[in-house]
């Protein structure tokens, strides 16, 4: 059992600190959805991108369950 197993957390952020702290909830049992624009979040952009995929996202969104489905400016 984890401090916040049973927890469902979504997150909204974008870019690295937001991103940082949710995978924080992620790493201590919480169920974190990543919720993004429908163009995906910059930070998918940055380098370094390994296997087609930015090291940077990566490293703040494991564990994370991910959609890209949202339209955050309606």
């Amino acid at each position: 059992m984890t401090a916040l197993a049973g927890i469902r957390v979504l997150d909204v952020s974008r870019v690295l600190a937001g991103p940082s702290c949710a995978q924080m909830f992620a790493d201590m049992g919480a169920d974190v959805i990543k919720i993004e624009d429908l163009i995906g979040d910059e930070n998918r952009r940055w380098l370094p991108i390994v296997d087609g995929r930015s090291g940077n996202f990566m490293s703040v969104n494991r564990g994370k369950r991910h959609s890209r489905q949202a339209n955050r400016r309606t």
